[in-house]
């Protein structure tokens, strides 16, 4: 019997080392995969706000891209047909 009652004790003793060292493995793997977890969804830096809408050109601005178009015209670099829908566009704007 003490070969017997020495097995049994040793199986055990075995046995109760395996689950301790499994345990701490496993909770040493939940603390890490919480962790990565709360970063995954921490709060993403907020964004700039967009502008409403970009600042619209003035009026002397306008009037030099209607002389460049009269310009252009005159040139013969523009139809009448494509110097009236550049025209259309830039006061459209």
């Amino acid at each position: 019997m003490p070969g017997l009652l020495r097995g049994v004790a040793r199986t055990a003793v075995v046995a109760g080392t395996a689950t301790a060292v499994s345990n701490r493995v496993s909770r040493r793997q939940q603390g890490r995969w919480a962790e990565q977890e709360q970063n995954a969804y921490a709060a993403p830096p907020p964004q700039p706000a967009p502008s409403a809408e970009p600042p619209a050109p003035d009026m002397t601005t306008k009037i030099e891209q209607l002389k460049q178009l009269g310009d252009l015209k005159e040139q013969g670099v523009l139809n009448e047909a494509e110097f009236e829908e550049q025209k259309r566009r830039l006061l459209a704007s």
